[in-house]
Formats: structure tokens, sequence, C-alpha cells
């Protein structure tokens, strides 16, 4: 059985032209002998066009022992929640360009909020996606799951998962960082809110809608599920969810033992988030490194692992 990361970002040739070319955010523009990202909400950083090489991913891939990686567009560059006119070339970029990435990388179809569409959704899991990432600001609260309800039936009934991923809605896109905020403050926040939000929306209007749907939450959903405690307190429902998963990715062996505690080793997937941050082993055993490498990941990917990377 292969090892599989279910989340990573490489932003491919096309994309990254695509981005250049723009003037506000997102973007990316040269200074100095490097280049800067630009984001709502985020400000700037540096990026190395190295880190989203093909070849020097699949080498990175062999040091870190694993056989197939699952990418995504990265959510917080606020491409999805962009007016449709706007998000439209970025998408086709994106999805154009990881299409042709070696055999070794599947990808994570990405859904423009602006004007949710079933049918080019469908059409890229005829390509050969995995299923659709969706930003977890667009899944925020039962309304919002609501509204989604056509792409979440599609992949319901095409068996296909869906990623919730840190990122914002076309009605959260132009929040800013707090004056005074530290670089840090939106990933140690909003992001963790968010995931949380998305969690518990899901179980209230997702769930009982799409009961086939398989879905995987990023880092650990904000570590919602160490909240069931005071969802209990207040009357809610802590019913384990065999077809809700989490992945690993920004945390490490205290906040994943507390969360298998919590769920049990088969909900947790490993996901590393290269390169936002570098791939690490929690030292929890070789039980639960194949569960999250091996057994969860093939259970969330169903047939679409077997499409992919056949």
């Amino acid at each position: 059985m292969p090892t599989i990361d279910v989340h990573q970002h490489l932003w491919p040739e096309p994309l990254l032209a695509a981005l250049a070319r723009r003037r506000r955010p997102p973007m990316i523009f040269r200074r100095g002998d490097g280049w800067t990202l630009r984001m709502h909400g985020e400000g700037e950083w540096p990026v190395d066009p190295r880190d989203h090489d093909p070849d020097r991913r699949a080498a990175l891939l062999d040091a870190h022992d694993v056989d197939r990686a699952l990418v995504a567009l990265s959510c917080p560059l606020g491409i999805e929640a962009l007016p449709a006119d706007e998000a439209a070339p970025l998408l086709e970029a994106y999805h154009a360009g990881v299409a042709e990435l070696p055999a070794r990388f599947g990808a994570w179809a990405a859904v423009g909020l602006a004007e949710p569409d079933p049918d080019a959704l469908a059409g890229l899991l005829d390509r050969g996606f995995v299923g659709a990432c969706v930003t977890a600001d667009a899944l925020g609260e039962p309304s919002a799951v609501i509204a989604l309800a056509p792409v979440l039936a599609l992949l319901e009934r095409r068996g296909a998962p869906l990623f919730v991923h840190p990122g914002p809605s076309p009605y959260t896109l132009l929040a800013e960082r707090p004056v005074g905020a530290p670089a840090w403050w939106p990933a140690m926040t909003r992001y963790v809110a968010s995931m949380n939000a998305a969690w518990h929306a899901f179980a209230v209007a997702g769930r009982p809608a799409h009961p086939g749907l398989r879905v995987c939450f990023a880092m650990l959903a904000g570590l919602a599920p160490l909240q069931r405690e005071r969802l209990v307190a207040r009357g809610g429902d802590p019913a384990t969810d065999p077809l809700t998963f989490v992945d690993t990715s920004s945390y490490g062996a205290r906040a994943i033992d507390a969360t298998i505690r919590e769920l049990g080793v088969d909900a947790l997937v490993h996901g590393s988030d290269v390169p936002v941050v570098p791939g690490r082993e929690p030292a929890l055993g070789d039980a639960v490194r194949a569960a999250l490498r091996d057994r969860n990941p093939a259970r969330l990917l169903s047939t679409a692992t077997e499409d992919v990377f056949a």
C-alpha cells in the first residue's frame, strides 16, 4: 500500500506566470534578487520558485518516504474568492498546470466561490482530479454549507472527497490583518477559528444532507475535535463520523495524540502542508504511522486514488 501525503501545495508554471501578470492581490512580483507574494489580509511573503519545481519536490517525497502526494491550490491566496472573471484565468492556469505534473502527484480541484459550477467540477473529476478543495470560510456556517449543496452533492454522487482548507470566501476576502499584529497572526487566529466553524457547520448541515460524502479537514480542523466536552455541555451531538477525516498539517505529536484520543486513529491522515511548513513526522509509533500514511488515506480517497495514480 503506498504512503500518501494528502496536503501539499505546488504552484505550476502557468499559475506563477498568471500571478506575475496581476497588478493587485493575489500577485507575485520581482523584488531585488527574488520574488514576493502579496495577498489580501496576509501582507507580503518571499516566494522561492524552486519550492514549486516538480523534480525538486519529487526528490523531497523520497526524502520524506512518501510515495504519492496530493496538491491543492493555496486557499489563503484568495483566488477562489475573487469575482468570477478574475478567478477564471487563475483557476484555469492552476488546473492546467497540475494536470501535467508527474504521476506521483495528484491534485485537488479548486472551486470558484463567486459562481460555483458543478458542471465544471465534474469535468475536472473526469480529468483525474481526486476531489475538490473548498475554503473553510465558504463552509463556516450551516447556511453556507447549504448554499454549496450542488457542489457537495456532485462530489457525493461521484464518490470523490471534499478537502476543507483555511481560506476566504467572497465575503471575507478583504479582511485585513489587525494593525500591529505579527505575520503569524492569521494562521493562529482566523485560520483556526474558520476551521473550527467549518467542522461544526458540516456536522450540523453537511452530514445530514450528504451522508455518503467523504470529507477531510486540514490542520486537525483547527482542533475542533478537542472541543467535544464543551460541545456536549452546550447540548451538541459529539457522535463520531466514520466518513470525516482530519489531516495532521501544522501540528506535532501532542496535538495529534490528543485528537486520536477523541476521534480514534482511523480519522487521521497524513498532511504535511509542504512547502508552507517543513514536512514533519510525529513520533507516535509504527502503527500510527502506517494508519496515517497508508490505511486511512486509502479510505479517504477510495477508488479516486487508483484513478489518479494508475
